[in-house]
């Protein structure tokens, strides 16, 4: 029900040649100043790879994605999950489910160890989902991990644990959509005996909390106070959710009206500059098409910038937004939300994936239905090949651990890693990403429409004066790649190894190479080869 819009920002939509760099301190709040001033740093070009630890108390129901917002919509699947095992959003919302969220099991420094060995060179903590809750130490708002639910500074503790592993760190701030996406909780069951009972949003103030866990918190300072609630007398499921689909179910990336409005922005943008000052992250990643909130996500990122001009000299730090416009693309860097990209893109871009459902999601382990480590790792490679990273969420449950099935995707990944991560690691895209059948489809959530790799589908990178060559499924019998053939490669292939294995027959033909492999061990996939020789780089 929620539909993400093409946003059509106030940023320079002209292509433009790179501009000369320069390094003001503090840098203005204007893209002019942040792409006078950035350039991708090389820690992230080289990375590749990074795990998302999007964790939140949406886990502790275990049932999926956006679970707070959706429990207050009626006829959702939430709702009815929310009613059995809670009861009634009118008299159970989710700043209880908030407050159940208590994190018992969660051993970080353990969980970051697996990561690292997973392939992870990078680690992002999510700061705040739209839920608006604070999962660190938070200065201007209450609603904080200290005060509520754990009881515990989230994100400095993963922060201490992935610095100490050697792991770059980054934080990921969704808040700037929390004042519409919370509108569903000032609304009311359309139908059936409790219709036209207001939601625990419309009825509780600081003032209800006396003696209660939520002693001197407001709720409204939670769910943001109505700004489009919908109004009395809506009689239907069908109604109701029409209502909410106009208004509050688009993604808006402009700020709330009013005085109101401005006094949210302005708290979002203390917020975020606490968050940075704190725990001097190496990478923001904002939900937004663009930056957040118009000129406070600017200001934002001008900070930041600024801050680690005086941390390391310059702002070798990324900031990541959506659907950039081609000036945009020179002053951060884009975010490929759940898609990909047809062809080696010339800036430094990322992809962000899930295993699974952003929160964890128990019905989905039920039935074995996450993404494998080969469809991970086939991912990994088309994206690398072209210019890109991928950050891969892997869900946890509400008290900190992972599932059996979650377990194994990872100690797949830690196998493929220690025997291919040379060929990905500081490698950098060749003229060609590789060849075969499978186009993937351009752009954001274009997960569903990708088909399935075959063995036919290659992918290329360069490190070291050689090449290195995923290929993306096990091929039957010998394969023949174009691309390498000494027209197209331009060169002279002397020797190919399997990681991991031996030297590989081959033919290098004028128009193709001709590759047959060995057998692949048990449990091996997306096998990767190092090729070298004369011309080829």
């Amino acid at each position: 029900m929620f539909t993400r819009r093409r946003f059509i920002g106030t940023g320079v939509a002209a292509t433009l040649a790179a501009p000369a760099i320069a390094q003001p301190s503090p840098l203005a709040a204007n893209w002019s100043s942040l792409v006078g001033a950035y350039r991708t740093p090389d820690w992230f070009r080289d990375a590749k790879f990074g795990i998302w630890a999007h964790w939140g108390a949406q886990a502790v129901p275990e049932f999926g994605d956006w679970y707070g917002r959706l429990m207050y919509v009626q006829g959702e699947p939430f709702y009815n999950h929310h009613l059995e095992h809670y009861g009634h959003p009118s008299r159970t919302g989710f700043m209880e489910i908030e407050n159940l969220w208590k994190a018992q099991s969660w051993e970080p420094e353990t969980l970051i160890g697996l990561y690292k060995k997973a392939g992870a060179r990078y680690f992002t903590s999510l700061a705040c989902h739209h839920d608006n809750l604070d999962t660190f130490d938070s200065a201007h708002h209450a609603w904080n991990t200290l005060r509520v639910g754990p009881k515990r500074d989230i994100v400095g503790t993963w922060e201490k644990a992935a610095r100490a592993a050697g792991l770059r760190f980054g934080v990921s701030n969704h808040a700037a959509h929390s004042w519409h996406w919370w509108q569903t909780a000032y609304g009311y069951d359309a139908e059936g005996p409790r219709r036209g009972v207001r939601y625990d949003a419309s009825r509780l103030r600081r003032e209800d909390g006396v003696g209660t866990w939520w002693d001197g918190l407001d709720p409204q300072d939670l769910y943001n106070g109505p700004y489009d609630s919908p109004p009395d007398g809506i009689r239907s499921i069908a109604a109701m959710n029409a209502w909410h689909a106009a208004r509050d179910g688009v993604w808006s990336e402009w700020a709330p009206p009013g005085a109101r409005g401005r006094a949210y922005v302005a708290k979002w943008l203390a917020r975020q500059k606490d968050l940075v000052a704190k725990y001097r992250p190496d990478l923001v990643y904002f939900d937004n098409y663009g930056l957040p909130l118009g000129e406070a996500g600017i200001e934002a990122t001008a900070d930041y910038y600024s801050r680690a001009i005086e941390w390391h000299g310059t702002p070798d730090v990324v900031v990541t937004g959506k659907q950039l416009s081609p000036y945009q693309l020179y002053g951060i860097v884009e975010d490929v939300e759940r898609g990909f990209a047809k062809d080696i893109r010339p800036h430094a871009w990322q992809t962000d994936t899930c295993i699974g459902s952003w929160f964890y999601d128990r019905p989905l382990f039920e039935r074995h239905g996450y993404k494998s480590a080969k469809q991970v790792v086939q991912r990994l490679c088309d994206v690398v090949s072209k210019n890109g990273n991928l950050l891969l969420s892997v869900p946890l449950k509400g008290d900190g651990t992972h599932d059996s099935d979650e377990m194994q995707i990872l100690a797949d990944l830690a196998d493929w890693f220690a025997i291919n991560g040379d060929g990905i690691y500081g490698t950098r895209p060749w003229r060609v990403f590789g060849e075969g059948p499978n186009v993937p489809p351009e752009g954001m959530q274009s997960e569903a429409e990708m088909k399935p790799y075959t063995a036919e589908d290659v992918r290329i990178t360069t490190s070291g004066g050689g090449l290195n060559l995923f290929l993306l499924d096990e091929p039957d019998g010998e394969l023949r790649l174009a691309c390498l053939g000494r027209r197209a490669a331009r060169g002279m292939i002397e020797r190919i190894t399997l990681n991991g294995g031996g030297a590989v027959s081959f033919v290098q033909d004028d128009d193709a190479l001709r590759v047959t492999l060995p057998p692949l061990a048990a449990g091996r996939f997306v096998p990767g080869l190092r090729i070298e020789g004369r011309g080829l780089i």
